[in-house]
């Protein structure tokens, strides 16, 4: 019986760790989709490209890196709020103008996105 207990404490404890695991990656993924679809929002209207033209391709993929690097993790704060600039400083210049225009435009088409994305501002950030 303890033998039991003990592999089901352990069993246990391996399914709250992977629970937490997924919460992770669902809150890292959920500000992926936030991320790409405002790139989206932005090139398609001020690069007027079918999908996303090179540029913002790039600046996604430099933005992907930095999101799976984030020593904050599922705790990473909105960027805004965060103590930590992991962005170079052209690049968080890109982020700052093409947040600023199509986070308005999100509640429209993304509003669930959005909403979460504004829960999410709501956090307090960590300390760095």
């Amino acid at each position: 019986m303890i033998c039991i207990k003990a592999r089901g404490e352990v069993l246990r404890d391996n399914i709250s760790v992977q629970a937490k695991n997924n919460l992770e990656l669902a809150r890292l993924a959920r500000e992926w989709r936030t991320m790409t679809a405002m790139v989206e929002i932005y090139c398609r209207d001020h690069h007027h490209a079918s999908g996303r033209c090179a540029e913002c391709e790039q600046f996604l993929d430099y933005a992907n890196v930095r999101l799976e690097r984030c020593h904050f993790g599922a705790e990473k704060p909105v960027c805004a709020k965060c103590p930590v600039h992991c962005y170079q400083r052209e690049r968080r210049e890109q982020v700052r103008v093409t947040m600023r225009y199509a986070g308005p435009r999100m509640l429209w088409r993304h509003p669930v996105l959005s909403l979460r994305h504004w829960l999410d501002g709501l956090r307090k950030a960590p300390a760095a």
